[in-house]
């Protein structure tokens, strides 16, 4: 559908994603409402996924990394914050770039839009190839890797200390941090040479973002739009998948143990830490048994419930983000945009990528803490959760943060500029 046109024009849109459910969601929910508005929508991306992606009645194409984003021993790779970021790119998803291209490419013939998300470095190469427009869809403020509002880097955390150094300063070190890890992309380069397409490229800062349309998946209350993003970056805010599952409710055992008392505080570790959780789920349930609260463990062994304790492997973030105290997480950005909106204190606890990132920028908001995973103990969990527990100037800020996030419409907003460009 054409903006101003009040025809239904029904276009061919393939979405392209690599990675957790934390990159899937947002694509779903997209594609959804894309759906909705009568466009016929695919979603490329690991097999894992297929039978998740076609119970929602989108198509399905399979996409290269062929893995299973649950594989512990890969999960464990890419949690080394100081090497997690080269781990990835170097060891799983380059050395599949030519498979992911050809897959991509078979995928993409006859579609009139492609939307990729960041870690699909094929995606530029088969749109010029193709001559097809695309949409690159940005789900972290850490992506765009500014200058003028520098990011909390996992794998360079020191340069975070040049923050209030002024943005020219920031840029040389983002600048020389770019340069040592040039060699990273030499298979980009030598797949664009074999396909005929230009050599010189740049897929971590300047190829990532399509000349047609960037979205921000991210709530501006997170990180306001800045001079060095690019010019055709639109910033909807959090696209939110389960809100087309508002039918969805927590089991009646969860049901009951909410009713029961007051409000427990929510551990959880999103999609893909939960599966290499270490001590979190025992520290965190005794850090609650010395504060006297009550706790819910989302995705840990039920065998540890207690009469004070329940643990379940499942329930959906917007049924039970609401009814915590304070919300334990490691900080994904959909973990972290459904927090925002449940309107309750955090408390971070960063395993890698993204998320430590996410964790200061709430905290300086105010309406949270972190504490690093290598420090989280019930000693220092306890601390830090009694401060956000008795100190009611979290809680003010949490609930202000979220009638902030609530007035985003960003699945609306997101597919009219998508529309747009159709």
């Amino acid at each position: 559908m054409r903006m101003g046109d009040n025809r239904i024009s029904s276009r061919r849109i393939l979405f392209a994603t690599i990675g957790s459910l934390g990159d899937l969601h947002p694509c779903l929910a997209l594609a959804l409402e894309l759906q909705q508005r009568g466009h016929h929508v695919t979603i490329a991306t690991t097999e894992f996924y297929r039978s998740r992606v076609e119970s929602l009645g989108l198509g399905f194409q399979s996409l290269r990394p062929n893995w299973k984003p649950n594989d512990p021993e890969l999960i464990r790779q890419c949690e080394d914050l100081k090497r997690g970021p080269e781990i990835l790119f170097r060891r799983l998803i380059l050395p599949e770039l030519r498979g992911t291209y050809t897959d991509l490419l078979n995928a993409a013939a006859g579609a009139d839009l492609m939307i990729a998300c960041e870690l699909v470095y094929a995606a530029p190469l088969v749109a010029e190839k193709l001559g097809v427009r695309w949409v690159s869809a940005i789900l972290s403020p850490c992506s765009f890797l500014s200058a003028h509002d520098p990011s909390l880097l996992v794998n360079t955390p020191a340069l975070y200390r040049l923050r209030t150094a002024g943005w020219r300063i920031n840029r040389l070190a983002l600048d020389l941090g770019c340069f040592a890890t040039r060699h990273w992309w030499d298979p980009v380069r030598e797949l664009r040479r074999d396909l005929g397409l230009r050599i010189e490229c740049d897929p971590l800062v300047r190829d990532k973002f399509s000349r047609h349309l960037v979205l921000a998946l991210f709530s501006r209350h997170l990180a306001q739009p800045q001079p060095d993003w690019p010019a055709q970056t639109v910033q909807p805010g959090f696209a939110f998948f389960d809100q087309q599952n508002a039918d969805s409710h927590p089991s009646p055992e969860l049901a009951a143990f909410l009713a029961a008392g007051d409000a427990p505080i929510v551990f959880t570790l999103g999609s893909t830490a939960v599966h290499n959780p270490g001590n979190f789920y025992e520290a965190s349930m005794e850090a609650a048994r010395r504060l006297g609260r009550r706790a819910v463990l989302l995705g840990a062994n039920a065998a540890i419930n207690t009469p004070n304790v329940i643990a379940v492997p499942y329930a959906p973030y917007s049924q039970i983000f609401p009814h915590a105290a304070v919300i334990v997480h490691q900080g994904g950005s959909g973990t972290t945009g459904q927090a925002m909106r449940a309107g309750r204190p955090m408390l971070f606890v960063p395993y890698g990528w993204d998320q430590s990132d996410n964790g200061v920028r709430v905290e300086r908001l105010g309406a949270g803490l972190c504490l690093s995973r290598t420090e989280y103990s019930a000693d220092t969990a306890s601390a830090v959760l009694a401060r956000l527990l008795n100190q009611p100037r979290f809680a003010i800020k949490a609930a202000d943060l979220a009638a902030q996030v609530r007035q985003e419409d960003a699945l609306t907003a997101a597919c009219n500029a998508i529309d747009s460009i159709l």
